[in-house]
């Protein structure tokens, strides 16, 4: 297996690197409830599951 003549210099590795970085996560907010959740998924409210605004399943109390 090829293995490098000279040592790989910080400088290099770490311009290598600088284009690995994390990106916060954007949030909708819901127009009925004013929850916030990710975009294009459901979420629960209050026993409620919620999709685009509308109500799409109640949970059950046992």
């Amino acid at each position: 297996m090829p293995n490098p003549k000279r040592k790989t210099s910080k400088t290099r590795r770490d311009k290598r690197r600088t284009h690995y970085k994390a990106v916060a996560k954007q949030f909708a907010i819901d127009p009925i409830t004013g929850e916030s959740h990710l975009p294009h998924r459901a979420h629960w409210h209050e026993g409620k599951l919620y999709y685009k605004g509308n109500v799409v399943m109640e949970k059950e109390v046992a």
